[in-house]
């Protein structure tokens, strides 16, 4: 693809302001979950209740974002995630008790909602238009590297300074380094994009109409089934691995595996360009997700095949990061992608939110194979949602 002066580099900046966002805004949470349970200030419950709240606030407030991005809007949105972000971040540190906690993971999913993936991809989508799979994937390419960021640099900074140290980084990190680079780049790509695409008159989209658009329901329960399985399976890979009595080594290996296999998984996808069509990569990607399960059969008597499961989790996900944008877009055009991406993101955004509660209820009720079974019938019906969107 082709850069205007300048755009090569905001592409790049927004690839790091990315890394940088997932792993204060999104991984913080993982990265110092023991430590937060090791004060016993709260309840593993109200803990764990955190990043549920944020992914709810996200779900609720994308349809907005949504429609603040189709109004040209998203250099402001992508200055107000950072001091939200910042501030939740603060309340985090400060907090000594619920009403904290809680205040900092609903400005957390705020601030996910105003300047994480979905503005910068939107913004991409509405610059460069059909080409914007390879901006896109420059982008994930890098910021796919958030958890390796964010968990060891976590952990040292909690093992020197304590955890509310760690959080205090955080907020420097987003105020002095995310903030400002990436109002720089949105600017940039914002410039560049066409005066009638920017036009700040775009009607409001309801539920009715958007469910009466062709394709919507299809794109919709795709992506919803796609994130109900992988964050099923990979949310509860360290108990599902154990209870197939792979070896903890082994499990530990499988378990790092997801976070590169997303970028190999990227890299083949820019690797490929254009003689792969998006509906040929959404197809290989549906089909990892069903294979998957297929490995985790035969770990029971070759534990190396987690590995496998893990390495086709990572990449589908990988491209499937990709390819969600560029599908609403193929499939409702560019005028109004933030409105519809906007709406789309809820029933995500919900089986992402709900997907840990239900494998734990699922292996507590039936066993591992049980959530296993449901995983690939997950998978099974991803792939005939996408059939039948073609």
């Amino acid at each position: 693809m082709t850069f205007e002066r300048g755009e090569g580099r905001a592409v790049w900046t927004l690839a790091l302001t990315q890394a940088l966002g997932y792993a204060c805004f999104f991984y913080v949470f993982a990265a110092l979950l023991l430590y937060w349970q090791r004060e016993s200030w709260l309840s593993d419950g109200v803990i764990a209740a955190g990043p549920l709240v944020a992914t709810l606030v996200a779900a609720t407030v994308a349809p907005a974002v949504g429609r603040a991005l189709d109004r040209g809007q998203a250099v402001a949105m992508m200055a107000a995630g950072p001091v939200i972000g910042a501030a939740a971040l603060a309340c985090l540190a400060l907090a000594g008790g619920e009403i904290g906690w809680f205040a900092g993971w609903i400005g957390l999913g705020l601030a996910q909602a105003l300047c994480l993936y979905d503005v910068c991809f939107g913004m991409m989508i509405r610059r460069f238009g059909p080409e914007a799979r390879g901006a896109i994937t420059r982008v994930t390419l890098v910021a796919g590297l958030a958890s390796t960021l964010a968990f060891p640099a976590g952990a040292w900074m909690a093992a020197g300074w304590g955890w509310r140290g760690a959080v205090w980084v955080a907020v420097g990190v987003a105020l002095g380094v995310m903030l400002p680079l990436q109002v720089w780049a949105a600017r940039v790509l914002q410039r560049g994009t066409q005066a009638a695409v920017a036009a700040r008159d775009v009607p409001r989209l309801g539920w009715g109409a958007m469910l009466r658009m062709p394709g919507f329901i299809g794109l919709a329960v795709l992506f919803s089934l796609v994130n109900l399985n992988h964050w099923m399976l990979v949310n509860l890979i360290r108990p599902m691995l154990e209870a197939l009595a792979v070896a903890p080594d082994l499990a530990v290996l499988a378990a790092a595996v997801v976070g590169p296999a997303q970028v190999l998984g990227r890299l083949a996808l820019a690797g490929a360009g254009a003689r792969v069509g998006t509906g040929a990569a959404a197809g290989i990607t549906v089909g990892a997700l069903v294979v998957a399960p297929v490995f985790l059969g035969l770990a029971v008597v070759w534990p190396v095949a987690a590995v496998g499961f893990a390495a086709c989790q990572g990449a589908a996900m990988g491209i499937i990061t990709i390819l969600r944008p560029v599908l609403v877009a193929e499939t409702f055009g560019e005028g109004r992608y933030g409105a519809v991406a906007g709406m789309m993101a809820i029933p995500g955004l919900a089986a992402l939110a709900v997907a840990p509660l239900i494998g734990t209820g699922l292996m507590a009720l039936g066993g591992v194979w049980l959530m296993i079974g449901v995983a690939f019938g997950l998978a099974l019906a991803a792939a005939g949602a996408l059939a039948a969107r073609r």
